[in-house]
């Protein structure tokens, strides 16, 4: 067994071997992988082998559907059979939420190129005539759905491996992982050690032990999973005999996936009383195993099956495979360079192994060679979860995503295990206020303060919410007088030292502000993709404090530690710095009752050390609402201390407490951006409007500096702009085709309705030739054509008088 190799990959399921292939593609072959035993122990081997684009995250969408164009060049190269059958598979809707939540997927894969459609019950029938169609409003169908030979599939990734230069090592158990000083790793297995540059973590079911070998906790928790294959069924017969195969049928109602098997059907389940498996570890003797048949979970979705699909209760069962499989806590894959660990990357948590093992193999690859992806990974990026999060909180949260699986994805939903879990010094006031709580980055977040008969319970819908008049009270106390919003769910960050400055011009596309001033930059990945939007604070001549995202933090610090500097102290503060932000009016006026020192010439953009009432505070003059606003920081111990304060002072004014749904209505009247929705990896800071903060005039060579000057020279392909849209009921949620001319010309990337102006706004992309021409558009809300005309001037306070006055 050859001791060195650049990358040694632990486990060899269908992501291990992706993982290895794709490395040797893009131009590194020297790299190995071990497995215990053989190729597709664990989950591989019994998998279902289904395969599908659809997801409610695009770029997941994107590489899934990359996965499975993938397959057939993989038997080109090595002439294995994948198995493949591209029959084809329809999502059955049983209820308006349902069929909604098609139509806004068959909305965003216009864009993306995916030819899915939706078809009535009658074509449904054609299609999948195996269904009872009773009751069904409609379905999504995906000529791409299909299945496969999970281990032909498996050896043909492995196969294509070795060509390319790949060594591969079963048999061959890894007991350890021990990195040197210089971020390399010994991997001690029984076989001998090898040093190798990178380690990556593929260990599916064993990928808790694989990281704990490392000292890292991989949020993932396997769950037991149950698929059913029937006898021959007299229809499925008849279709063979036709030369036909019977499509996938997707069943969320039932919370069930089918297809035919031979002459027969299989059918799997997300049932209810599911039941998590090796809650306290994967042992190492569990291999090519199955678990005991257990009919009594899924007997109620047996029942349910029965009556969707009447010629299952007509077949005998042939066989039944009851197997483990592993989810996160979001069930999205755990992928990319491990927060804090040099040189080790994770590959797992990739339940649907068959959908999006090859993007996963290809964006890691990417990752690990180019230093970045050619697409936004957040959705599955390992550092989507922080340090805070334990097993148990992500045993409750793994059992919740399983079993809603199949459920209706709301825009708005919040789902309820595991909370709550992180709050703040202001839970229990803002509970007793009314609040009706959001989560974020596993903290506790007000969505809005309820009052009246305003709902306590925000009803998940694809429409406008029930608690839409509660946002709309908030709003207007903000904007006619003043409002109060914790400042807890942002990302904050302290930098200190004698090169802080200079570490900042270089990580920071934007001007670094001098000592009482902040500014607004775009941070940079070298190809000059967003991967980040920040406020630069100078609290001194060596310190800075950061303010960004909230639920970025731990992607945002990983960039941060790979950028260190000997001469720079990084501290993670968003935990330990709080506070409030107050906006409105007769913000001044009420920071001034707060505190003894003059205000009355803190211009916009100033930043000062303040005690407010008996608080010690750093307040800066700005705000995410566009209005006169002030931001307010102090240490948590401190907060409840500062609320008092600032709610006393605010009573004469009118003082109201408004959550994020308001914030989020706010920032539309002046067209602001969101992390993840206007500023993302995906995007540039000339397509987003971003680079206006870019200072090019500055001597540092910024990190993306030759990128964002390259296409400053060239101009952007597609510009973001703003729209009004003729709404009934229904408002931009993110990712709806933008239509100019009969074609589709754009998308958006989020919305929401202007509670101030009182007009639905969305915020989107257009070619920058088209976007200046301000052309009035359609776009498309849950399959209707909304007309919308492009906005040029904010909605509110449009040359920033009160904002900045």
């Amino acid at each position: 067994m050859q001791t060195t190799t650049r990358v040694a990959i632990i486990g060899g399921g269908v992501v291990g071997c992706s993982v290895l292939y794709h490395l040797t593609k893009l131009g590194w072959p020297d790299v190995m992988l071990l497995e215990r035993s053989e190729l597709t122990s664990g989950s591989t081997w019994h998998a279902a082998g289904g395969f599908h684009t659809l997801n409610g995250d695009t770029n997941m969408a994107a590489l899934q559907g990359y996965t499975i164009k993938l397959y057939k060049e993989l038997e080109e190269i090595t002439g294995l059979s994948c198995g493949l059958h591209h029959v084809g598979g329809v999502t059955l809707a049983d209820n308006r939420d349902r069929f909604d939540m098609l139509l806004a997927e068959r909305a965003k894969h216009r864009f993306m190129g995916l030819e899915t459609e939706i078809v009535g019950p009658d074509e449904i029938k054609r299609i999948a005539p195996v269904t009872n169609i009773d009751g069904i409003l409609g379905a999504l169908y995906d000529p791409l759905d299909g299945h496969l030979d999970p281990s032909g599939t498996t050896h043909a990734y492995a196969k294509a491996a070795r060509m390319g230069g790949a060594t591969i090592e079963t048999h061959c158990m890894v007991r350890e992982t021990n990195q040197r000083a210089d971020g390399t790793w010994d991997v001690v297995t029984d076989k001998g050690t090898i040093h190798a540059e990178h380690v990556v973590n593929a260990g599916g079911l064993w990928a808790r032990e694989v990281g704990a070998m490392a000292g890292i906790y991989f949020p993932l928790h396997p769950m037991e999973h149950q698929y059913l294959v029937t006898d021959e069924v007299p229809l499925i017969s008849e279709l063979m005999a036709e030369g036909r195969e019977h499509p996938h049928v997707m069943d969320p109602a039932g919370e069930s996936y089918l297809r035919q098997e031979g002459k027969g059907l299989c059918i799997g389940f997300y049932e209810q009383p599911c039941r998590p498996w090796a809650v306290d570890g994967t042992s190492w003797a569990f291999g090519q195993d199955l678990l005991p048949d257990d009919f009594d979970k899924i007997e109620q979705s047996i029942d349910f099956a029965y009556k969707r699909f009447p010629d299952l209760e007509r077949a005998g069962v042939k066989s039944v495979i009851h197997g483990p499989f592993t989810f996160a806590p979001d069930g999205n894959p755990l992928v990319g360079p491990v927060p804090g660990v040099r040189n080790y990357w994770s590959a797992c948590g990739v339940m649907a192994g068959f959908s999006q093992g090859g993007g996963v193999g290809l964006m890691l690859a990417q990752w690990m060679i180019e230093g970045e992806t050619e697409r936004d990974t957040m959705a599955m990026d390992v550092a989507r979860f922080g340090d805070w999060i334990t097993p148990g909180y992500t045993l409750p949260k793994v059992i919740e995503n399983y079993q809603k699986r199949f459920s209706v994805a709301y825009p708005n939903e919040e789902l309820p295990a595991a909370r709550p879990y992180r709050t703040t010094p202001m839970y229990d006031i803002f509970s007793e206020m009314g609040a009706v709580w959001g989560q974020q980055y596993g903290l506790e977040v007000a969505n809005y303060f309820a009052q009246g008969d305003e709902p306590t319970y925000e009803t998940p819908s694809f429409r406008r919410s029930d608690a839409f008049a509660a946002v709309a009270r908030e709003v207007k106390a903000v904007r006619q007088a003043i409002g109060i919003n914790e400042l807890q769910n942002f990302g904050k960050y302290r930098v200190t030292g004698p090169r802080s400055r200079d570490w900042l011009n270089r990580i920071m596309a934007g001007r670094v502000p001098p000592p009482g001033r902040l500014s607004l930059t775009p941070m940079l990945s070298p190809k000059g993709r967003l991967i980040g939007d920040f406020t630069i604070s100078c609290l001194g001549a060596e310190e800075f404090q950061l303010t960004a995202s909230y639920g970025a933090q731990a992607f945002h610090w990983r960039w941060f530690l790979q950028q260190a500097d000997e001469g720079v102290t990084l501290q993670n503060i968003s935990d330990t710095r709080t506070g409030f932000q107050i906006a409105g009016s007769r913000a001044r006026d009420v920071l001034a009752a707060s505190t003894r020192s003059d205000i009355s010439d803190m211009r916009f953009l100033d930043v000062r050390r303040l005690t407010v009432g008996m608080t010690d505070c750093i307040v800066q003059r700005v705000s995410y609402t566009g209005d006169l606003g002030y931001e307010i920081y102090c240490d948590p111990i401190a907060q409840r201390a500062l609320w008092s304060t600032l709610w006393s002072a605010g009573q004469p004014h009118g003082i109201t407490p408004f959550g994020m749904r308001a914030m989020m209505s706010l920032r539309l009247d002046k067209f602001f951006g969101s992390w993840m929705a206007e500023f993302s990896p995906d995007y540039t800071a000339a397509e987003t409007g971003l680079d206006r903060f870019i200072s090019f005039k500055k001597n540092e060579t910024f990190i993306g500096r030759t990128a964002a000057e390259a296409e400053r020279e060239t101009g952007p392909s597609r510009r973001l702009v703003a729209f009004a849209v003729d709404a009934e009921d229904a408002d931009v949620h993110g990712y709806e085709p933008i239509w100019l001319d009969g074609d589709v010309v754009g998308f958006c990337t989020s919305g929401g309705y202007s509670h101030h102006a009182e007009t639905s706004v969305a915020l989107g992309f257009l070619p920058a030739d088209r976007a200046s021409e301000a052309p009035d558009v359609e776009i498309e809300i849950l399959g209707q054509m909304r007309p919308a005309r492009v906005l040029t001037t904010p909605l509110f306070d449009p040359d920033g008088a009160r904002m900045r006055g």
